[in-house]
């Protein structure tokens, strides 16, 4: 049986790590480095860092910051916010990022994946999905969840699985930082479409509503920001009451 992850998601604006609710306001929850090297010595399976400067988008605060992390986390790093091309890619991972996550991009390009996976493998390349729920089912956007994209969720998913994504990182913006549990209908479609790993985002307030999450479906991987930011709860206590369940965690 596949192991299954635990990620927390780290979101840096201007060199400090803040914590969004429905991708809109936000506060501050501490520095990008020090909160790092605690989830290397609290069990995290990986790291996920998305910029989310809305203004002059690029890659170039993620560069910054790996430099740093090099030296504290010990662990698999996947960055992104703000890659445009395969160089942007390039850049992250000469610079110790294990994958890089892509978003906007996916909806102007495809090739580009492609091109990264040719470079650096699928398993170096995740395709960010940010999604709000609707009427009539559920609508992507881009852009830091500002421009509504006109493609459906399955042929998005298949579209960036075919061009070179290995895993799919879905985030309900519905759910970011209400810590009241994480969107289940929204994860099973996604296991449904896509035919790598998903990681899915967005809701967790407590470890029951990681345990609904992993028991409702076959998702691989559960990323958490507002759970670990807020209260005394890490890695390492998530997994010791998940392993009550039967499910299985890699042991560091």
């Amino acid at each position: 049986m596949l192991k299954k992850r635990i990620i927390p998601v780290q979101l840096l604006l201007d060199d400090r790590l803040v914590k969004t609710v429905n991708f809109d306001q936000y506060r501050d929850v501490g520095d990008p480095v020090q909160s790092s090297k605690v989830y290397s010595h609290q069990d995290a399976d990986e790291l996920i860092f998305l910029n989310i400067k809305r203004s002059e988008r690029s890659i170039q605060p993620l560069v910054g910051l790996l430099d740093r992390l090099a030296e504290v986390c010990f662990m698999p790093l996947a960055l992104g916010g703000g890659i445009q091309s395969v160089g942007d890619a390039e850049a992250l991972i000469k610079s110790g990022a294990d994958k890089v996550v892509i978003n906007s991009a996916t909806y102007r390009e495809l090739a580009l994946l492609t091109r990264i996976a040719d470079k650096f493998g699928t398993q170096a390349v995740v395709a960010s999905i940010d999604v709000r729920r609707e009427e009539r089912g559920y609508a992507l956007y881009s852009n830091c969840g500002r421009t509504r994209e006109p493609v459906a969720l399955d042929e998005h998913i298949s579209r960036v699985v075919e061009h070179g994504a290995g895993e799919i990182f879905v985030n309900s913006i519905d759910r970011d930082g209400s810590m009241s549990g994480y969107d289940i209908e929204l994860i099973a479609l996604a296991m449904r479409y896509a035919a790598v790993p998903v990681i899915a985002c967005g809701g967790a307030g407590n470890y029951e509503h990681m345990r609904e999450a992993f028991c409702a479906t076959s998702v691989s991987a559960l990323a958490c920001g507002s759970l670990f930011n807020f209260g005394d709860n890490n890695p390492l206590r998530a997994k010791a009451f998940l392993s009550n369940y039967q499910l299985p965690f890699k042991v560091i």
